[in-house]
């Protein structure tokens, strides 16, 4: 995409949120060039707070954003449809703290935007372009972006379950390919974890509508799995969600081995507090660059 965009007219969701079980409606709106995501809270005197990098509150099993003590909770899957969508400004007004789950993927999300549309302005697109490589590593689990001249993901995951064990998804990210391979991969998790994931105060809104339940041998959803690999889409879908908080689109392969929010996180961090990793630039300047190069090896 060569220049900057935003829906085309509002349109409106609501639901539970997945973790605090609140009602809540959302409802998505056109936004000026050069905004960005800004979420507002409509019940707090229209309180705005960007979908920033520099926001992140919480990223346990959930991306949270804070600014002066107002949350807005569970953005990955909103900010990774935008994302993979290609929209890159949008108001998002919320009347709760928490972005409703539905049905536990992207796909609603991806169908409200298809349904409204999308406008393109004449501000040409700025793309955030990793110049060398950067990598987090912890405990087994292991986060990189590579240079590249298009966004890709490469995301491997392990369950010790029988209808998980080892996925891994290698996919270039177009709005094409999110919207087939990755938007309908639900949020899961597993039966003998939900007492203890209740005792933290999560999960209060889940149920079998809006994510998908393994139990020690099988699935608990009647309407079983929507790919064999589901869990791991939908970590690639949560990746592309937190990677959204750097605010420009990405070019670069992303490389996640059992990574979750907090590593994905720490992988943006250490990108934005470098300026020499990467590079903002325009798909007109990296047309030119490629010929600039043949030029000036001609002349040598």
């Amino acid at each position: 995409m060569r220049f900057e965009t935003t829906v085309h007219r509002p349109v409106e969701a609501e639901g539970v949120g997945l973790h605090h079980g609140v009602a809540v409606k959302i409802r998505i709106l056109p936004a000026p060039p050069m905004t960005g995501i800004v979420f507002i809270r409509t019940d707090l005197d229209r309180f705005a707070i960007p979908a920033s990098w520099r926001y992140v509150a919480r990223v346990s099993y959930a991306t949270s954003l804070m600014r002066q003590g107002v949350l807005i909770s569970t953005t990955e899957h909103l900010l990774s449809v935008f994302y993979s969508m290609g929209i890159d400004n949008a108001y998002v007004e919320i009347d709760n703290l928490e972005v409703p789950i539905l049905d536990g993927s992207g796909a609603p999300f991806v169908k409200l935007i298809e349904q409204v549309g999308v406008r393109t302005y004449r501000r040409r697109r700025r793309y955030l372009r990793i110049r060398r490589p950067v990598e987090v590593e912890a405990r087994g689990k292991r986060i990189a972006i590579l240079p590249a001249e298009t966004f890709r993901l490469s995301c491997d995951v392990f369950f010790d379950h029988p209808l998980v064990g080892r996925q891994r998804l290698d996919l270039e990210v177009t709005p094409e390919n999110y919207a087939r391979e990755i938007a309908p991969a639900r949020t899961f998790g597993f039966a003998w974890e939900l007492d203890a994931m209740r005792d933290m105060g999560l999960i209060r809104g889940a149920s079998l509508e809006n994510a998908v339940c393994f139990d020690r041998t099988g699935v608990l959803n009647d309407s079983g799995l929507r790919f064999a690999d589901e869990c791991c889409r939908h970590k690639a879908l949560d990746l592309i969600g937190d990677l959204a908080l750097i605010g420009k689109p990405l070019l670069g392969h992303v490389i996640a081995e059992r990574a979750g929010h907090a590593m994905h996180f720490a992988l943006v961090s250490k990108i934005m507090s470098d300026p020499s990793l990467y590079e903002l630039v325009t798909l007109e300047q990296l047309t030119l660059q490629p010929e600039a190069a043949r030029l000036a090896h001609a002349l040598a």
